[in-house]
């Protein structure tokens, strides 16, 4: 009989990972066609952004609820709960990073520099993949359980946040050489920190991951010791 709970708590932890996963693609899916849809001037697009909004939201839900349900029916035991509490905060982060695409659909759906504009004002792509493949990578470590790679992704935030530092730089110069660009500047100085939050969130993820893994947690600790802790230097 324990043998057969136990084998049908592990289908279950099992089964959400697998939604979690799911959810994680669903999500990147909406950033690509959310920074599509702004650099295109694609307003059909950011629109199915927009209406996507709501199954991520509904994800969240569903898998909170059957976390809960785990908790009640299973009484997990000290280090599974700790990966089932992770995993909330874990989805938590994941419908943040939906709305962040969401916000970057509102903006190409609301533009009103003309198209093309953000092209010639200052490349969006670099910061976009950087957040993207953060969020790719802080996932397949919670895949597979890789507190090491996990803490090269959380690395990776100081890298993010200098690209956002630079663009906005680069854009202080266009507006005060031609304030003509002033209205499509802003509009990328939001998406530009709209990616930069999603890469505060998969360094959230990772961190959870590394939580998972060592039983401790890492937020808020200097970089050089939480790659230790990840190591296990």
């Amino acid at each position: 009989m324990t043998e057969h709970i136990n084998k049908q708590f592990d289908q279950d932890l099992e089964a959400i990972r697998s939604r979690m996963l799911q959810m994680g693609g669903l999500v990147e899916s909406q950033i690509r066609d959310a920074i599509a849809a702004f650099l295109d001037a694609a307003p059909e697009r950011a629109a199915r952004v927009i209406a996507g909004d709501t199954k991520v939201n509904d994800l969240e839900l569903q898998i909170d609820n059957e976390l809960g349900q785990i908790i009640v029916r299973r009484q997990p035991a000290a280090s599974d709960l700790r990966l089932i509490l992770a995993a909330s905060k874990i989805v938590t982060d994941l419908e943040r990073i939906g709305d962040e695409a969401a916000k970057i659909a509102r903006m190409a759906k609301d533009e009103q520099a003309p198209a093309g504009n953000h092209h010639r004002i200052v490349p969006l792509h670099h910061i976009s993949e950087v957040a993207i493949g953060m969020l790719r990578k802080s996932l397949d470590a919670f895949a597979r359980l890789d507190a090491a790679a996990a803490a090269r992704v959380a690395a990776e935030d100081v890298a993010i946040d200098e690209e956002f530092r630079s663009i906005i730089r680069q854009l202080i110069t266009f507006m005060m050489e031609d304030p003509r660009t002033i209205t499509a500047s802003l509009q990328v100085v939001w998406v530009a920190k709209a990616f930069e939050r999603i890469g505060d969130h998969a360094k959230n993820i990772a961190e959870y991951v590394i939580y998972i893994v060592k039983g401790r947690d890492v937020r808020h600790i200097p970089l050089a010791e939480l790659e230790k802790e990840a190591l296990g230097r």
